[in-house]
Parts: C-alpha cells; sequence; structure tokens
C-alpha cells in the first residue's frame, strides 16, 4: 500500500488517456514524473511537476498540459479538488475517505512500507572493516552503524543484501600487532618490556599476553623474531577479530560474511584480476606525471605498471605493481572487487572512513573496468565524529591508548542511542556526539523524542486494555491535526524508497523525528481538546481515536527497526 505511488500512477494514466486523445505527442517519458508533498501544505495534499517536465519534450506550454491533466484527474473520485498554480503545478487534494482507508490499511498491513523496489537485486554492502589491530574506535561505530542501516533499508525495500567485512590481514600491521602482542607476553612472564613507536600499546594486548603464555608457556621468550612473529600474527588477529566480533554484536551488528584479505595472496586472485584487466588492454607499463601542487623531495619519473582508470573515470591511471615487482596496495583491493564481482552481485557498496576519499575514483573505475560497466559501484564516505562530554572534549580511552572505543560509547549510553544519534546526521557530515545531550529527555533529543512518541502509544493501549476496550481498525479522522500524523503516515512508503535508492538511511531518522513532532503535536492539542484525546468516555469512540496513534506505532516500530533501534515500551 503506498498512496503516493497510487496517485502516481493516476496521474500517468491520465498522461496516457492525453495521448490516446491527441492531446499529448506520442512516445514521451514520464520516468521524471513525481507526486510529492507539496512544499506549502496549504496548497493541497499532493503535487506533480508532470506538466513542468513534459512541456518541453512534448512542444507545448505547460499551463496548457496542466489544464487538461487537471480535468483528467478531477474526474477521480479519490481526488477533491484540484489547483494549477503558477505555470503549471498541479496541487491535489485528496478526498477525506481516503485517510481512513489509508489507517485502516496500515493496521491490516504490519509490514506497511515495504517495498519491492529491490525486485531482489543482489548488493553487497561492505563496511567496519577495521584493522584487526584492537577494539573499534568511535569513528569505526559510525561507519558499522550506517552500514547496518543502510543493508537494513535496502533489505526492506526489497533487496538481497550481504553484509561484508574485509578483514585487513595481509598487511605489514598484523607484524606490528604481533610484535605488540609478542611484548605483552613478556610482560606476563614479568619481564620489563618498552613500546616503541608505532607499536600497540593499549591494554587490550594484557590478555592476549597472557593467553600466549598459557598456551606456549616460556617456550618463545627471548627468541628469534623469526621463530614466533608468523604463528603469534594468527594469533593475534584471531584474538583481535573475537573482540571486534564481540564490539559489533555490543552495537547490534552482524555481520553475514567475513573476508580476509590474506586469502587473495598465494591463490592466483591477485594474478587472475590484473590479467583479466590486461585482457581488456587495461594494463600498460608506463611513467606518471609528477604530482600536482608541491613536489615531493623524493620524487623522480620511473616506469610502472598501470591501470589505465582514466578509461573509467578516475582523473590520473593507477600504479598496480612497484618496481620490485611487489604488489601496491591497490592491487589487492582489485581483486577483492573481482571476487565480488564473480560472486554475482548485481550492486556493490563500499563505506569508507573520510580519510579515503582518494579511493573512491579509482574503486569505481575498477569495478566499471571488471564488470564492463554492468555492476554498480558505491562508496560512501564516513565523516568523523566529535565527542563531547557536558560541552567539554571527552578525553581518550586508557583501555585502547589512543582512542575512545565502541564500547566506551555503548556502555555510557547504550546501543540504540548510539545507533540512533550517529544517523542524525548525513554520512558525509561531520557530527557532534555531546554524552550529556543524547540523553536528555527534551525536543531537542530527537533519540528521546522518537521514543517517547511510542513509548505514548504504548501507555495508551496500555490503559485501554485494562478498560476493556476492543480496538477497531476504523479510525475517526476530523482534526487538521489528526490528518497532519494521517499524511504524515502516508508519505512513509515514499521516503522508504527514496532513501533506499539514494543509500542515505539518515533520512530513516529524520522523518521519524517529523511524524513523532506530528504525533507530539497532537497530543498535546488533546491537553485543550477533549474531544481529540484517544481515550474517551464512550468505549466505540476511544477505539476509533487509538486507531491513529496504532498507526503510528506501526510506522514508528518499522523505522526504528530499519535503524536497528529497540522501540520503547515506556519512558523511564
Amino acid at each position: 500500500m503506498n498512496l503516493f505511488a497510487d496517485i502516481r500512477a493516476l496521474v500517468t494514466s491520465s498522461l496516457d488517456t492525453l495521448v490516446s486523445e491527441g492531446a499529448l505527442p506520442e512516445g514521451l517519458d514520464f520516468a521524471n514524473v513525481a507526486v510529492e508533498p507539496p512544499r506549502d501544505p496549504l496548497h493541497g495534499d499532493m503535487a506533480t511537476n508532470a506538466a513542468m517536465v513534459l512541456a518541453k519534450p512534448a512542444k507545448s506550454n505547460p499551463r496548457a498540459i496542466a489544464d487538461a491533466l487537471a480535468a483528467k484527474l478531477g474526474a477521480d473520485p479519490r481526488i477533491e479538488s484540484v489547483d494549477v498554480a503558477g505555470p503549471g503545478f498541479i496541487n491535489l487534494r485528496l478526498a477525506p475517505s481516503l485517510w481512513s482507508g489509508l489507517v485502516e490499511g496500515i493496521l491490516a498491513t504490519p509490514a506497511y512500507g515495504t517495498s519491492d523496489k529491490g525486485a531482489g537485486t543482489k548488493v553487497n554492502v561492505e563496511f567496519v572493516s577495521a584493522n584487526p589491530t584492537g577494539p573499534m574506535h568511535v569513528g569505526h561505530t559510525r561507519g558499522a552503524v550506517f552500514g547496518d542501516a543502510l543493508a537494513a533499508l535496502l533489505d526492506y525495500a526489497g533487496y538481497d543484501v550481504t553484509r561484508e567485512y574485509y578483514i585487513n590481514d595481509g598487511g605489514a600491521q598484523v607484524d606490528v600487532l604481533a610484535r605488540s602482542a609478542y611484548l605483552r607476553y613478556l610482560e606476563a612472564w614479568g619481564k620489563e618490556v618498552e613500546f616503541p613507536d608505532g607499536t600497540y600499546p593499549g591494554d587490550y594486548l594484557v590478555p592476549v599476553g597472557e593467553a600466549l603464555k598459557a598456551k606456549y608457556g616460556d617456550s618463545l621468550v627471548d627468541k628469534p623474531e623469526e621463530d614466533w612473529l608468523a604463528e603469534i600474527r594468527v594469533f593475534a588477529t584471531d584474538a583481535m577479530m573475537d573482540m571486534i566480533r564481540g564490539d559489533l554484536k555490543a552495537l547490534g551488528v552482524e555481520m553475514d560474511h567475513f573476508y580476509s584479505e590474506k586469502s587473495l595472496y598465494d591463490t592466483g586472485l591477485i594474478e587472475a584480476a590484473i590479467g583479466e584487466l590486461k585482457d581488456k588492454g587495461l594494463i600498460y607499463r608506463g611513467t606518471l606525471e609528477p604530482p600536482k601542487g608541491q613536489m615531493p623531495e623524493d620524487w623522480e619519473p620511473r616506469e610502472q605498471t598501470l591501470f589505465r582508470s582514466t578509461a573509467h573515470g578516475d582523473d590520473v591511471d593507477r600504479p598496480i605493481q612497484k618496481s620490485d615487482g611487489a604488489w601496491t596496495y591497490f592491487a589487492p583491493d582489485i581483486a577483492y572487487h573481482y571476487d565480488k564481482v564473480k560472486r554475482g552481485y548485481d550492486e556493490i557498496i563500499d563505506i569508507f572512513g573520510a580519510d579515503h576519499g582518494g579511493y573512491v575514483k579509482r574503486m569505481k573505475a575498477a569495478v566499471s573496468a571488471l564488470s564492463e560497466g554492468k555492476v554498480a559501484c558505491d562508496i560512501k564516505l564516513v565523516q568523523l565524529v566529535k565527542l563531547f562530554k557536558n560541552g567539554e572534549p571527552l578525553k581518550m580511552s586508557k583501555r585502547s591508548g589512543t582512542f575512545v572505543t565502541l564500547r566506551d560509547v555503548v556502555e555510557q549510553v547504550g546501543a540504540d542511542v548510539t545507533r540512533f544519534v550517529m544517523l542524525t546526521r548525513k554520512n558525509d557530515a561531520p557530527l557532534d556526539f555531546d554524552f550529556a545531550k543524547v540523553l536528555e529527555q527534551s525536543k531537542d533529543n530527537p533519540v528521546f523524542y522518537v521514543q517517547y512518541a511510542h513509548a505514548r502509544v504504548r501507555s495508551v493501549l496500555r490503559k485501554a486494555a485494562e478498560q476493556g476496550i476492543t480496538l477497531t481498525d476504523t479510525p475517526s479522522l476530523t482534526d487538521p491535526a489528526e490528518l497532519a500524523v494521517a499524511k504524515k503516515l502516508a508519505d512513509w512508503p515514499r521516503q522508504v524508497e527514496i532513501a533506499a535508492k539514494s543509500h542515505e538511511p539518515h533520512r530513516i531518522a529524520f522523518y521519524l523525528y517529523d511524524l513523532a513532532s506530528d504525533f507530539h503535536a497532537l497530543w498535546n492539542k488533546g491537553n485543550d481538546n477533549e474531544s481529540l484525546r484517544f481515550l474517551q468516555d464512550d468505549a466505540a469512540a476511544s477505539a476509533a481515536k487509538i486507531a491513529l496513534p496504532r498507526a503510528v506505532a506501526v510506522v514508528i516500530s518499522s523505522g526504528l527497526g530499519i535503524l536497528g533501534v529497540t522501540p520503547a515500551e515506556e519512558m523511564r
């Protein structure tokens, strides 16, 4: 059930009629015809741009198209009135019965708002992918929440979604982890140790050192690095991944698949991916232009093996192999995405930290080249989070040694608050997270405001049950405040589809806040007007009044479900 889609279908069928009657030329594309809420609610319930977007291809005056279309639309019983405004915008006011029918439909369809727009499209959403060298920090937290909510949103909109974590366990940083864990191992044996610059001094490796002691005894003490590096690297990486999985679970995130970077090496996958690009004529030996701006002192022109990424939208071609024959960091990334393409995904979404902006064009170029443009690739950058407490910057965690961890945040405010707040800004906008403000019980705190709306509905339902009121799906909608809530509910499926198409789960958080605002306004109006209260003296009247808030709870619960937040039954 999607009221906006129904009215858009009415608009396009009316346009088809105008074409069949010769009032419009054949072959017009209606793809950009939209039906949306008007900017000013006083202008009507819905508005369409049909006349404006079709005027040029139809070689006609937009006002003339609007007048002809308005006549067709006005003949439909669902349309109470039609108004042509300005050069050709059409404002529609719907029959009052539609709003009652909408509420009834929501209550009869708990899955209201789900969509088949995705049509089973296979999407791989790769997110977090933190180096397995320690606990997750607050930056990872935002990426984890964004990725998980995006995956849930796409699933809700009919896509076939895989949540994937890429374990960066093939680079030099895992050797550093192994050396740091070895120092904790020595420490567990009572040795005095110092952590050189570049190692990981956080307390989180203390239990890893103890576990190494329990497993190996003193057999590795004072042994040369070549005797223990490889083994401790695997041991420490596994321990860190166990920690990361626990961090994700604390945040309510469950991955479908963990993919090891190590699995790309010595298996022929990198060579196969580069070979495929070579077969397409996209690998060559060449010399790159000097970098723009200030010239690095150590730069010198040298011949390299390059990927012709400019053929697929990049600014410059990219090196994939060093002069000594070793692969660059980009080569395994190409192979990883080659594997995604081979696994049959129709769309790939990568969620990176803001410091990975330079990877966007090269990765899109690689996916385009490997799939011959058949697999869409979207890369979302997640900006930094600044932590505050009572307006003051929050100091780093002792446990991590360098940063505030995900666990620090969740333990202080809870997973639900953490997740919602992380989605109150678009992913590419910086976010301020104040531990005091996110727990405030005020309208200025969107988490509280949305949860309070759901809790209010649940309170009404508990009282109705105590009074023995038999609920009905038939609502009583007469006041403008009641209709405002119903109209906001009507916009839910449209917002889901917009958010899913644009890969912007923050839109769901924004919508829920707006819905909660309209609901609280109705509640407050009932404080002064007894006829608007949900619980009336007459049981039948109460049942009819309660239908609308029940529908609100259905939508809030669904929206919070997408965000990974548990709806509140009551506020404490």
